[in-house]
Parts: C-alpha cells; sequence; structure tokens
C-alpha cells in the first residue's frame, strides 16, 4: 500500500494527468476564484459553499479526471471504485463504499469509475480485476484493496487514509450542509433494532467461562449475523477468536521463532496473539507495526489484518489503538 507511480505495465503514472504540485496549486486557484464570486454575487458553485451530501459521492470518466479527482484531491482524499455493471461483487462493495463516504462527513469524496467506459484509467492504474478501490490525496494514487473486504476492514483503511491525508499533507476535507438538497433522510443511517440477542450474549460468556471457546466463537457470529453492528457481540468475538489461536501455542516455540527471524510474518503474528493476551499490548502492536515495514504484498496484508483484528480486541477507544493506529499508517502510506 505504498503511494506508487501508475503505468500502463500495472504502475500509475500520475503525471500522465497531473502533477501534485499543479493539482495543488489549480485546487487553490480554484477556491480563490470561487469565493471572489461568491463575494461579488457571481453564483455558488460547490466551492463557494458548503457540499450537500449527495455531493460527496461522483462519477467520474476519462475526460474530467484531472478536474473531478487530481484537483479535489488538494482539498480531500479522494477514494476510486473501479466497477462494472455486470461485476457481482461491485454491487456488494459500491453501497457500502457510498455510505461510509457519507458517514466521513466531508472528509472524503468518492469517485466511481466504470470500467466499461474508461479503458484508459483502468489500463493506467494496472486494474486486474475488479471491484479495485485506490485513492488520491494530493495528487498521490495510493491502492487501498482489491475485491470483496469485511465492512470493518474498510472502516479501518479509510480512517488511516483520512488519517494521513490530515497528518502529512494537512488535508481536512470539504464542508457538508446536511440540510442541503440531497441530504439523506436524518434517520436513514440510523442503527437497526437491536433485537433479543441478551440470550446469545450470555450464552457466549457462559460458554467461555466453562472453557467452550468453539461455542462461544458460534454464539458471537450468531448475534453479528444478526445485528453486523453488535459492538458487544464483535469484541467478544475477537476476544474468543484471540484465545483459539494461543489455546496450543508453545510459548517458547514461538518466541524462539519470532526471535529468529523478524521477517517471518507467521512468526511475528503469532508472537503478537501471546503478547496481547499476556498484557503486552504496545508490544504486541509494535511488533506487528515493526513486521508490516518490513514485508510485502500478501505478506504485510496478513500482518495488517492480524493488527486490525488486534484492535477490535482492546477496542477502537483505547490510546494504545490510536497511538498504533498512527505508527501504522506512517508505515503502510
Amino acid at each position: 500500500m505504498q503511494p506508487r507511480n501508475m503505468s500502463m505495465s500495472g504502475v500509475v503514472d500520475l503525471a500522465a494527468v497531473k502533477a501534485a504540485g499543479e493539482a495543488k496549486a489549480k485546487a487553490e486557484q480554484a477556491r480563490a476564484d470561487a469565493a471572489r464570486q461568491a463575494a461579488q454575487g457571481g453564483g455558488a458553485g460547490p466551492s463557494a459553499g458548503a457540499l450537500p451530501p449527495s455531493a460527496l459521492v461522483i462519477d467520474v470518466d476519462e475526460a474530467g479526471f484531472e478536474r473531478d479527482v487530481i484537483q479535489l484531491s488538494a482539498e480531500v482524499p479522494v477514494v476510486l471504485d473501479f466497477w462494472a455493471e455486470w461485476c457481482e461483487p461491485c454491487k456488494q462493495l459500491s453501497p457500502l463504499l457510498e455510505r461510509l463516504t457519507i458517514e466521513a462527513n466531508g472528509r472524503l469524496v468518492l469517485a466511481k469509475v466504470d470500467v466499461d467506459a474508461n479503458q484508459m484509467l483502468m489500463q493506467q492504474f494496472g486494474i486486474q480485476g475488479i471491484p479495485a478501490v485506490f485513492a488520491v490525496v494530493a495528487g498521490q494514487a495510493l491502492p487501498l484493496f482489491q475485491g470483496a473486504a469485511p465492512e470493518q476492514q474498510i472502516r479501518e483503511t479509510l480512517a488511516q487514509l483520512v488519517q494521513v491525508a490530515e497528518e502529512r499533507f494537512g488535508i481536512i476535507g470539504v464542508e457538508v450542509d446536511p440540510d442541503a438538497e440531497g441530504a439523506p433522510a436524518a434517520d436513514a443511517a440510523a442503527e437497526p433494532p437491536a433485537g433479543p440477542h441478551d440470550a446469545l450474549l450470555e450464552a457466549a460468556v457462559v460458554a467461555l467461562d466453562a472453557g467452550d471457546l468453539a461455542g462461544a466463537v458460534q454464539a458471537y457470529k450468531n448475534v453479528l449475523s444478526e445485528d453486523p453492528r453488535n459492538s458487544e457481540a464483535s469484541l467478544g468475538l475477537a476476544q474468543a477468536e484471540l484465545l483459539v489461536r494461543v489455546r496450543d501455542m508453545d510459548p517458547q516455540a514461538v518466541r524462539a521463532a519470532a526471535a529468529a527471524d523478524p521477517r517471518d510474518p507467521a512468526a511475528q503474528i503469532a508472537a503478537a496473539d501471546l503478547d496481547l493476551v499476556g498484557g503486552h499490548v504496545e508490544d504486541a502492536f509494535g511488533r506487528l507495526v515493526d513486521t508490516v515495514r518490513v514485508t510485502f504484498g500478501e505478506d504485510r496484508d496478513a500482518v495488517r489484518v492480524r493488527l486490525l483484528e488486534l484492535f477490535e480486541v482492546i477496542g477502537a477507544d483505547d490510546p494504545r489503538v490510536s497511538a498504533a493506529r498512527t505508527a501504522l499508517a506512517r508505515v503502510l502510506f
């Protein structure tokens, strides 16, 4: 997930569309022009005021890519969703990306690219299969993920993207007017009814107390199948699955393997699980961040995913998770 320059061989050359510096200069000039026009009563385009939520999800093509993506990326991170009408996984992913973009409230913009109508963009970004998701920040292309992904993983990825945009580039997004035309109804993002899950949650706790880890895992999964946003079940599942992973480990052998090869993702993942179970939270997080730094491709992705799973065990509000999330973002981007 390192920033890449693209070419026709799969490495994107955003200079072929526009350099980051030029994009930022043009975006700043556009903002200045819009402000001047507004002061003179000459109209109010999107940059002259707050955007309606509907403006956060746009369709882009090759002709408007520089204006709609490159220039805009100097103001707000732009997530690129490469899709096609015939792509079934796209029909699952695209609505999720749209919802998460609206929830981000101006800290992201989603640009949808129909690959059938924009073959050149598909080639420039080296797209081998769809759905594929990239981001552009201050004119720099960042590959995010390809194919379907769990909602929580996508949330984590987008949160890291926003954090990098704010910390490294000073990009804080655009203002959104929830009362503007196109705003979703007030209850559109309301939580689904909780449902009668108390008995299942209690069954999971009883199973944990009895040492029936498989039973606890299944009980939590049963809750999440009906109520995917149930935070208690998500936390319980993450903890139960961690206990399952470490149950049959030989701690001495695991730590010896990790010490022998700092680049071995499997060894470092296993050691991090032991660290967390032993209460060494910072050690577990730091170990995996360091491993992400020295690995690539599928190995790096496996370590990153495990780190996100360990974040779930501790909880998003814990300051140690916030610190590790920042460290991970710096390594990834």
